[in-house]
């Protein structure tokens, strides 16, 4: 796998952004413009929800962290719900420890996110 994967599938309940590989500063760069692209897929569908799934992530930094909160704020002032899967320590344990994940809670898979 290269060291940063990324997806998006347009579902009839959300849009969704599968995420694998690293999430740091070096890679980060490359998210960015594929959050803001699922933003505004989201935006303009009709359930007004992405889901970043990051069960794939092997390394979750700090650029990662500030990128999800990046996207989740900008969604929410775009009247999207953006809500994340994570399932993994890597993702879980800085969401966690920076106490994020009482914003941006982690979800355990998609269909769970979906149901929020």
């Amino acid at each position: 796998m290269a060291l940063l994967e990324v997806k998006r599938d347009v579902r009839d309940a959300a849009v969704v952004v599968w995420v694998g590989g690293e999430i740091d500063s070096g890679t980060v760069a490359t998210l960015e413009p594929h959050f803001d692209a699922a933003l505004q897929a989201a935006g303009g569908h009709p359930a007004k929800l992405l889901v970043v799934d990051l069960g794939a992530v092997t390394y979750f930094g700090s650029a990662g962290l500030n990128a999800v909160l990046d996207c989740y704020e900008k969604g929410s002032a775009a009247g999207v719900s953006v809500r994340v899967v994570a399932t993994g320590p890597e993702v879980v344990r800085p969401l966690e420890v920076t106490r994020l994940d009482k914003v941006l809670r982690p979800y355990k898979s998609v269909a769970d996110a979906v149901d929020g």
